[in-house]
């Protein structure tokens, strides 16, 4: 992420998107705030850089429909970010094209608070975000954490971007879309994610943070665990590699319920249902860790008791090995895309995710079953309906 090497701090992308997901849509002040903040700058060099600059002007269209009070306050924070960029580093190596506004936005405010709770507080008073939504990160740091990949055959991978979507190196920090090349094959499957510290690419620069205090609570009340659509590796394996989130997960008598992608990306070809649910058992008993006392022995039904596959999608389900592991499958009404690929249908998934709680309800015997009212944890960053890529 160029935010994150140039400034430091924890990868925004998820986190804003999420919030994006969840903005709201009702007068047409929202709609123009949601679309400025979920733009991405023109993929041409040129091109991306004076639309930026255009944007912290304040003369970009996109400010129009934006009221005097939400035009300041967002342009302060573009600002502070542009600042903080022009200040760390020469400004021909920071690439902007197809950077997202949310996210220099959201690095804006981390860096100017100095506490990544903070801009996302800041994020969803802008955005508009419901009151009863809650967006938490996994782990509560400004440190420089850096995701890594090691591969079965030993290799290690570091960055996000490197392991879900590479550039040519020579190309610098654009941030660019799935697609094409990034999609090629890693030369070997993920045998497991790691955080590593900003001070080297070694294994002995592992790191082990632990969950957010806030996640671990949501997590002890939620109604249900959802692991949502996204990629494997680089955004819910992420959420579930921290100290105490297995723990947490394991603990409590709920539905857990994990969403299967429609299509396979460049971190899971190749892999079965089964090994997304293996490969999500593992992240949480943090099997593979170099830290041996921190490992964990739950089978995959203590992590989940359901997996929700849309129909017609790519990746191969093994039913009766699923059933022997204790997962229930259900079958989910699907969209296709117009490039081919398979999406739950969203008003058929949303029925499908009540219909779980409430069953889980009635056969725990549960007397206020009537309304059923669910308020699903989703615990990766990346869980929404289609695969859009969160950068």
């Amino acid at each position: 992420r160029a935010q994150v090497r140039v400034l430091g701090g924890p990868a925004v992308g998820d986190i804003r998107s999420r919030c994006l997901r969840l903005s709201d849509e009702s007068t047409e002040e929202a709609m123009a705030v949601k679309q400025l903040l979920g733009h991405r700058l023109a993929r041409d060099s040129a091109k991306a850089k004076a639309e930026w600059y255009s944007i912290v002007e304040g003369e970009h269209p996109l400010w129009s429909g934006v009221s005097d009070p939400y035009k300041h306050t967002i342009r302060a924070f573009l600002t502070h970010f542009n600042s903080q960029i022009l200040h760390k580093t020469d400004t021909q190596r920071f690439r902007y094209e197809n950077g997202s506004v949310g996210n220099f936005f959201f690095a804006g405010a981390r860096t100017f608070f100095g506490s990544l709770e903070a801009a996302i507080f800041l994020y969803a008073r802008v955005s508009r975000i419901p009151d009863q939504c809650k967006v938490l990160p996994a782990v509560s740091t400004n440190d420089h954490l850096t995701l890594a990949a090691e591969l079965e055959d030993g290799t290690v991978i570091h960055g996000q971007s490197a392991i879900s979507h590479p550039t040519d190196p020579a190309e610098g920090t654009v941030v660019t879309k799935k697609g094409g090349a990034a999609d090629e094959p890693l030369s070997s499957r993920v045998q497991r994610i790691l955080y590593m510290s900003a001070a080297g690419a070694h294994r002995e620069h592992e790191i082990f943070p632990r969950g957010n205090a806030e996640v671990l609570q949501c997590l002890a009340e939620t109604a249900a665990v959802v692991y949502g659509c996204g990629s494997l590796y680089t955004s819910i394996c992420p959420s579930l590699i921290p100290a105490g989130i297995g723990e947490a997960i394991a603990a409590v008598h709920r539905p857990k319920i994990a969403l299967l992608n429609g299509s396979y990306d460049r971190e899971t070809t190749g892999m079965s249902a089964t090994d997304v649910v293996m490969a999500i058992t593992a992240a949480l008993n943090r099997t593979h860790s170099s830290r041996e006392c921190g490992a964990l022995e739950h089978p995959p039904s203590a992590y989940i008791t359901t997996l929700l596959a849309p129909l017609h999608g790519e990746i191969e389900i093994h039913l009766e090995e699923l059933l022997a592991l204790g997962i229930n499958v259900v079958m989910v009404e699907s969209v296709e895309e117009e490039d081919g690929g398979v999406l739950f249908h969203p008003k058929a998934l949303v029925r499908t995710l009540k219909e779980q709680v409430c069953q889980f309800r009635a056969l725990c015997g549960d007397d206020n079953i009537d309304d059923c009212p669910v308020e699903c944890q989703l615990v990766s960053a990346d869980a929404h309906v289609g695969g859009e890529s969160a950068e």
